[in-house]
């Protein structure tokens, strides 16, 4: 069986315009183009304009379809749109634009690489990396009572140093609930506090509030951050700096709970000296 000449010629040049195509395909999925954006967009550069019926059919794709994609180049500068409906056309821009389009990604891709490089120390900061303490801090008066409200899921008593009236005049009208709050969860606490009117009124609540308390002299001992010490965790609220924060690390809540038992054995001797 032969093949006319003419054909066969019609043939070649066909198989060879199929196989551009299917270059220019690649390129231009390679370079981020969606598969239909890639044969809306050669479809239109082959017809150089048209309607969205035309396009459509030149594509191999559905009208709704079309309009989608059409859409979608056109955010991209890569086409433009001429007249109005019925009578809109769709124009290619030219094919230079696609170059344009790269270097403005470019330039959007190194403004989220320098906002990223901002926010990545703090990111890691809160990284749960095994075998790595970790750190949360909460600000402002909310906050700081999350960090209380951690404290009541204790599995033992709480050690803690405390100024009183700090923590009264921080979180006015909170620690009268979170008291009561602690006690039904059965969860007693020991507390170094400096000897204040607000240290001794809370220390005759002692026996209600399921609280041992050692008041240590203020003049020497008046310090403003509460620290409370619990299963694995070490807890500081900043009244000055309105800041909470958690440090879960099984070796550093050991090493302070052994720093506050030396801690408190002092503050029992010098509260019976004075």
């Amino acid at each position: 069986m032969f093949i006319h000449i003419d054909k066969f010629i019609g043939i070649i040049i066909y198989l060879e315009y199929m196989n551009e195509n299917l270059s220019f395909k690649k390129s231009l999925e390679y370079i981020g183009f969606s598969e239909k954006e890639v044969l809306v967009y050669l479809a239109l550069l082959e017809i150089g304009r048209g309607t969205v019926t035309q396009i459509s059919r030149r594509a191999g794709i559905n009208r709704p379809t079309g309009y989608h994609v059409l859409a979608s180049l056109e955010a991209k500068e890569l086409i433009k749109i001429s007249g109005k409906e019925p009578k809109q056309e769709y124009l290619a821009e030219s094919p230079e634009q696609i170059e344009k389009l790269l270097f403005k990604k470019i330039e959007n891709d190194q403004a989220f690489i320098e906002e990223a490089r901002k926010i990545i120390p703090e990111l890691k900061s809160i990284h749960n990396v095994a075998d790595r303490p970790r750190v949360m801090f909460y600000e402002g008066k909310e906050g700081i009572k999350k960090v209380y409200e951690d404290t009541l899921s204790s599995t033992e008593p709480i050690r803690a140093y405390a100024s009183v009236g700090d923590m009264h005049a921080g979180l006015p009208g909170y620690f009268p609930d979170y008291y009561k709050r602690r006690v039904g969860k059965g969860i007693s606490i020991r507390a170094i506090v400096p000897k204040t009117e607000a240290g001794i009124e809370r220390k005759n609540l002692d026996s209600k509030e399921m609280r041992e308390t050692a008041l240590v002299p203020k003049d020497v001992f008046n310090f403003h951050p509460e620290i409370n010490i619990y299963d694995d965790k070490v807890m500081i609220a900043s009244w000055r700096e309105k800041l909470g924060i958690i440090i879960e690390s099984t070796e550093i809540a050991e090493a302070m709970k052994k720093i506050y038992e030396l801690a408190w054995a002092e503050a029992k001797r010098l509260e019976k000296n004075n």
